[in-house]
């Protein structure tokens, strides 16, 4: 199985992918931030991508709906330090194949991906139970948090602000203007509205952004 690995820690990749390799899987590439897992992605193709949730430049959770929307075959684990619940189902609802704890010894972490090449979700029972738990009375953070925006999304916003089309803001945010449509989309769908300039005069209304502040 190709894979690539995508986390911003080197040496914790440099000894994901030796295990990798000792157990037979053929690493492909590797990463250290969401940004550049969802180009390798498109550009390797791999069957497997293994990725850290808290990642610089966009998040793994981030990456991950990209990658799905893309590329809906490439398979996602989820290989993160999280014990959160909301990140557990947010990356099952965005379609993770899998979410593995790094707390995990060798000889389980190697069994569970080898699993998904039977249809099986790379998931400990610890974590189904967790997750089974949740379908009855799902996570939720404070009420306030479900409106919060990532850094990027921010910056996003303040380039949006300054009346910027997409291709200025691709270019001052070095991505692509896909990147900057999807991080858009993930802006009016937290704030709760229609389009830029209603995010905009939201953000500003509540203090996400400061009006009086150029950048």
């Amino acid at each position: 199985m190709r894979v690539l690995v995508a986390d911003d820690h080197s040496l914790f990749r440099d000894g994901i992918i030796s295990l990798l390799e000792a157990a037979g899987f053929e690493v492909v590439g590797q990463v250290g931030d969401g940004q550049a897992a969802v180009e390798a992605t498109r550009r390797l193709q791999p069957a497997l991508v293994l990725m850290d949730i808290h990642m610089p430049k966009m998040t793994g959770l981030e990456a991950l709906r990209l990658i799905k929307e893309e590329m809906p075959d490439t398979q996602v684990v989820m290989l993160t330090v999280s014990e959160d619940d909301v990140d557990l189902f947010e990356a099952t609802k965005s379609g993770a194949q899998g979410y593995l704890l790094k707390s995990l010894n060798a000889k389980q972490f190697i069994e569970m991906l080898e699993g998904l090449q039977q249809g099986e979700a790379a998931m400990t029972r610890q974590t189904t139970a967790r997750l089974m738990k949740g379908l009855t009375n799902p996570p939720t953070r404070k009420a306030e948090s479900t409106k919060r925006l990532t850094e990027r999304e921010i910056e996003l916003l303040h380039l949006v602000a300054n009346g910027l089309p997409n291709k200025a803001i691709a270019q001052a945010l070095s991505v692509s203007e896909n990147t900057v449509k999807y991080h858009m989309k993930n802006i009016m769908q937290k704030l709760d509205v229609q389009n830029r300039t209603e995010a905009v005069t939201y953000a500003m209304r509540t203090g996400l952004l400061d009006p009086f502040d150029p950048a």
